[in-house]
């Protein structure tokens, strides 16, 4: 039992997950032939838990594919171990993101009972508001390791490279349980009838989706899109699940406002009409906005050496993000009015006197 144990430390130091898998499950067979079978189960259950997406993961970082012409990466591999996210979804979709993790557990019993089976899903929604991040739950959730296509790389200036790299990031896929996500995928999946698109992009397409139709058969895969008005038509088909991802609206936003300030001092609650204001202002925001701006805000506070953020800062932040950054004094001294902050505030905010931020107000 011994030689085992320092088999596993060195597979764990040497960063060896398949040698600590090998010698972890020897272990257990010697710790059940001495008569110490939970502890033989409960090794089990670590390997089982984690050492199949521990195993995929070194494989996947050994073998990732490149590009002929530039021999860089053509995927980015996510490890789900690493990571522990919160996710804020409007109720329809958190359900729908809950069926379709429940429909990847759940994959054998459906196989078993002779069901057709295809795990596919198709994100689509304006940027930012949180398809790549709902791709990384999934693959939190299922403890898949979940492998990126690198539109950058990609798409290769050779002609015929670009189908030829499709095809590798699908056969690697294939090779090891991981889930694929295709991102931005409108860039290579743009309807064939586009009279700008040139014979070459459109020979891309037709390789597309037959890789799609072999891989979806035994594989999970998942596509996200800004501008599903560019897809092809006979992409829709391909995915037995499709999500329209939206705004958080205003539940989402208070527990974005929870989630991105950390540990860092805020007093939203002290005020709750003005945060019902600054709530109403970020729901039109995606989620992305909304951690910009609450980093934006920190950030500034740590500079003046302060250790909490107020609403007031928020709605300053807000206002310079929609002007990115181009506005004058007397526009955010009425913005700050407008929304509902004492006259006093605003001067202390802005470093003025209180008779500029009044005269400001009389002459606009």
């Amino acid at each position: 039992m011994y030689s085992e144990i320092i088999k596993i430390i060195e597979g764990g130091l040497k960063k060896e997950p398949s040698k600590v898998i090998q010698y972890a499950r020897k272990l257990a067979d010697k710790a059940l032939q001495d008569g110490n079978p939970q502890l033989a189960k409960g090794i089990r259950n670590i390997i089982d838990n984690n050492g199949i997406t521990t195993l995929s993961m070194e494989q996947l970082i050994t073998t990732v594919p490149v590009d002929a012409e530039t021999r860089m990466s053509i995927v980015d591999v996510f490890n789900p171990s690493d990571t522990d996210l919160e996710i804020v979804l409007p109720e329809n979709i958190e359900r729908k993101v809950a069926d379709f993790v429940k429909l990847i557990e759940n994959k054998d019993k459906i196989l078993s009972l002779g069901l057709p089976l295809q795990s596919t899903l198709l994100l689509y929604g304006l940027p930012g508001v949180g398809k790549t991040t709902i791709a990384k739950y999934i693959s939190i959730q299922t403890k898949l390791p979940l492998v990126t296509a690198r539109l950058d790389t990609l798409v290769s200036s050779l002609l015929g490279n670009t189908s030829k790299n499709i095809r590798r990031v699908f056969e690697y896929a294939d090779s090891k349980p991981c889930i694929l996500f295709l991102d931005e995928f409108d860039a290579i999946a743009k309807a064939r009838d586009d009279q700008h698109e040139m014979g070459e992009l459109k020979r891309v397409i037709n390789s597309l989706l037959q890789n799609i139709d072999i891989y979806v058969q035994n594989n999970i895969l998942i596509a996200a899109t800004n501008h599903p008005e560019l897809l092809d038509k006979a992409i829709w088909r391909r995915f037995n699940n499709v999500i329209e991802v939206v705004q958080p609206g205003i539940d989402g936003v208070y527990k974005l406002l929870d989630i991105y300030t950390g540990s860092f001092n805020h007093d939203f609650v002290s005020d709750k009409r003005k945060l019902e204001k600054l709530v109403q202002l970020l729901s039109q925001k995606t989620p992305s906005d909304i951690r910009t701006i609450v980093t934006n805000a920190i950030m500034q506070a740590v500079i003046r050496g302060r250790d909490s953020i107020t609403a007031d800062d928020l709605l300053i932040e807000n206002f310079q993000f929609d002007r990115h950054g181009c506005f004058t004094s007397d526009e955010l001294i009425k913005y700050l009015n407008d929304n509902g902050v004492p006259q006093l505030q605003i001067a202390d905010l802005l470093n003025m006197s209180i008779r500029q931020i009044r005269n400001n107000l009389k002459e606009n």
